[in-house]
């Protein structure tokens, strides 16, 4: 049971960001920037490293939901997602993001710089800097949107189809913007 009253029956993050549409906002316009919007990594692999991470910090709503976007959007799908988090280091990706995954694991371990090694390893790896930036960047704020999910106890869907669908409105609309005053007010809010 939540710890606080949700004026809804949406699970996980959607669940706050509906019944505070100011503060999902800003998030859900963090989230598409982060995952969806054209960058060097493609979304697929931007969703493994916030699924990645919200495993790391067992979050499962969000490692479910975000598990589910990366595998509707890489080969391999959830066999590859399911082999990451059982580890990275023999999991069937690329050996460019098998090092940003640890770079990834690193940041959401402790807030302290990334160590020299694991940035010259996905440097080793062809990472660039926007590479390792974005990387540090998602899981950091994955780190901030597991403790809002996991801090307020939400609730987690009983049924795996949840994330399914989930990824299925990610990966056609991205995140929506719920509390930007120009929506159209029928939209619904695909929150992270």
């Amino acid at each position: 049971m939540p710890h606080i009253t949700i004026t809804n029956d949406m699970p996980g993050i959607r669940g706050l960001m509906a019944h505070r549409p100011d503060t999902a906002a800003p998030l859900n316009h963090l989230a598409n920037v982060l995952l969806r919007e054209p960058a060097s990594l493609d979304a697929g692999e931007r969703e493994l490293i916030a699924a990645y991470v919200s495993h790391l910090n067992s979050t499962p709503f969000c490692a479910g939901t975000h598990g589910a976007a990366a595998a509707a959007q890489l080969d391999g799908g959830q066999e590859t997602v399911t082999a990451v988090f059982a580890g990275p280091d023999s999991a069937p990706v690329t050996p460019r993001l098998r090092a940003l995954l640890r770079v990834a694991a690193e940041v959401q371990a402790a807030a302290r710089p990334v160590s020299d090694e694991a940035v010259a390893a996905a440097r080793a790896e062809g990472a660039e800097d926007t590479d390792i930036h974005d990387t540090v960047l998602i899981a950091a704020a994955f780190c901030m949107y597991n403790r809002y999910v996991s801090c307020l106890a939400t609730d987690i869907p009983a049924e795996d189809s949840y994330y399914e669908e989930a990824a299925h409105r990610i990966v056609g609309q991205g995140y929506g913007t719920s509390g930007v005053p120009d929506r159209a007010p029928d939209h619904e809010t695909v929150a992270i």
